[in-house]
């Protein structure tokens, strides 16, 4: 019996300009990898350097050139900037490259990531979270005139997709329909809020994974869990946030959270329309900071992870990091670093071989008995 030949995926052109200074090709990689997680295929990746973008087009008339040579050559469905584009400037883009011969969908960095969104959440939550933030997306885009919402697609330029339909809606309607969401959002918050308070009024130490994406938390998760959370070497594999209990020794119960992972200029309306999951954060007692030690960008990761826990609220939150992935640095062994005050600073592991587990297992009952402690002096 023969199958049906798979669908070709859209085929990309990746534009990545780095805006005064320069900043080196890790993030084109990364801007690549985001493409590759949304389904699509970067058929060529376009670099340059500006000192500010082009207030029509972002890139300039002759990097539009270029874009619309490679757009051609390599029969393209879509452009994609890795930086955030105004509505003018994607649509002067689109006008611009179909007089020139190339008919494209332009896209930025913040519709990549919300397309992405769309195609991974699960959850009812999840998905009512991604309508939000896509609606109130495209109504920036409503303001500019943009009274189609046919650009509402999901999977670079396919239709359909999780919560999208081929509508035609004015700013009001969108305006209603983002009032409804948030009410929804707002009741299932509610909800976890009364199961949060269980357990915190049962001494249970509250344990949220954060980092950036793809950083191994999700494995990670398991191995202290036991759980099977879906891993997958993909940005943003995790988007729904799971919670587990787990018993690590007398008085020592703590309830782990693995949390969508972050990502350097992670769309504010994202941030926003997420705000009830990352609660997990805001709300707990510990922040497991997974670090990819491998990462030649880890500093910079670590800097984006903390850029949005503040925005968020939980800047205040007491972290321990956890340097992951060690099995891919050479030389590199299991360790507790601690400073003077016996503190730990930070935990060497790798949640794929399970080096160094053990160890960080024992400073989470180690904190779980002191929160235990804690809650006893309180009480008395």
């Amino acid at each position: 019996m023969s199958h049906p030949p798979k669908p070709e995926r859209p085929r990309a052109i990746l534009v990545s300009l780095d805006i005064g200074k320069a900043r080196g090709a890790e993030r084109a990689e990364e801007a690549a990898r985001l493409i590759e997680s949304a389904g699509g295929a970067v058929m060529a990746t376009l670099r340059g350097r500006r000192d500010r973008p082009d207030a029509k087009t972002f890139a300039g008339s002759g990097k539009v050139d270029e874009i619309r040579i490679a757009a051609q050559e390599h029969d393209a469905e879509v452009v994609i900037f890795d930086q955030a584009l105004s509505p003018a400037q994607v649509r002067n883009l689109e006008v611009a490259l179909k007089e020139a011969g190339a008919e494209v969908r332009v896209m930025d960095r913040t519709e990549l990531i919300l397309d992405i969104f769309a195609q991974r959440a699960q959850s009812h939550e999840g998905k009512l979270q991604v309508e939000l933030a896509r609606l109130e997306h495209l109504s920036t885009r409503l303001v500019r005139g943009w009274t189609h919402l046919e650009r509402q697609r999901g999977g670079l330029g396919k239709t359909g997709g999780p919560g999208e339909k081929q509508i035609e809606l004015d700013r009001r309607l969108i305006g209603e329909r983002v009032k409804k969401v948030k009410e929804r959002i707002r009741k299932m918050a509610k909800s976890r809020d009364t199961q949060r308070s269980g357990r915190m009024r049962s001494g249970v130490l509250r344990v949220a994974l954060v980092g950036y994406t793809n950083a191994g938390k999700s494995t990670l998760f398991n191995r202290i869990t036991g759980a099977e959370v879906l891993v997958a070497n993909q940005l943003f594999a995790t988007l729904d946030t799971t919670t587990r209990r787990v018993y690590l020794g007398e008085d020592a119960n703590i309830a782990i959270s693995d949390t969508v992972g972050f990502i350097r200029d992670l769309p504010h309306s994202l941030v926003a329309a997420f705000r009830a999951t990352l609660e997990e954060t805001i709300q707990a007692d510990l922040l497991l900071h997974v670090v990819d030690v491998a990462s030649p960008e880890r500093d910079e990761q670590i800097a984006a992870v903390n850029t949005v826990l503040a925005e968020i609220g939980a800047a205040s939150v007491p972290q321990l990091l956890v340097f992951n992935q060690i099995d891919r640095v050479p030389g590199l062994a299991p360790e507790v670093v601690r400073d003077a005050c016996d503190k730990i600073l930070n935990i060497k592991v790798s949640a794929f071989t399970g080096a160094g587990i053990e160890a960080l297992r024992e400073a989470l009952a180690d904190a779980a008995r002191e929160a235990h402690r804690g809650s006893l002096a309180t009480a008395a």
